[in-house]
């Protein structure tokens, strides 16, 4: 973990040798706090364009700064994401990593929140991988169970990264790349999805 990444969190980084070494491909991660995005980030070493939810912008100072700076893509929660998937599109055109959250927003707990698909499609429709990241302990700073600010134990693991080739013969390729998604979070963080 990078000495930046210490000073705002402490815990332990797992798998980076999974992170590509080049070329274009889609960083899905499990969603708790607003730190996630950065967090990500810094694990793999390349600016990471996140799509990020439009109500977002203007709340608060510091993320607004945060989102220009890490050219975060606007997507609306109440019309079709057709502008913010052009611009994915062209993100991963350019060769550059694209961040998304396939819950669509932060959650309380891993497992609360259906999964999108629209990182599968653009995956289809680009042939770039999706490389799935489990994040554990997050919950315990600027997330909706603990807004305030702390220094929480945090566990990331990178996963193998999905291949859109092994999944066009399917019935449902986004569904089943989804799916492994999913199985991949579930495995490494299920034992700590809600219980009640």
């Amino acid at each position: 973990m990078s000495f930046a990444v210490r000073r705002l969190l402490s815990g332990e980084i797992e798998g980076q040798e999974h992170i590509p070494s080049a070329g274009p491909y889609i960083v899905t991660a499990n969603h708790l706090s607003l730190i996630d995005p950065v967090l990500v980030t810094m694990t793999f070493g390349r600016l990471i364009r996140f799509l990020a939810l439009d109500e977002l912008f203007g709340e608060y100072w510091l993320l607004d700064r945060s989102m220009v700076y890490f050219g975060a893509v606007p997507v609306s929660r109440e019309r079709p994401p057709l502008g913010a998937m052009k611009h994915a599109l062209a993100i991963l055109a350019e060769d550059d990593v694209l961040g998304i959250f396939p819950e669509g927003a932060r959650a309380g707990h891993w497992g609360e929140r259906p999964i999108k698909r629209g990182a599968a499609w653009l995956s289809l429709a680009t042939g770039a991988p999706v490389v799935p990241c489990s994040i554990s302990g997050t919950e315990g700073t600027l997330s909706l169970l603990e807004p305030g600010i702390h220094v929480p134990a945090v566990r990331l693991s990178v996963h193998p990264p999905l291949d859109p080739g092994s999944y066009i013969d399917r019935e449902d390729p986004l569904g089943s790349m989804m799916d492994d998604w999913a199985s991949a979070i579930d495995n490494r963080i299920g034992h700590w999805k809600r219980e009640e």
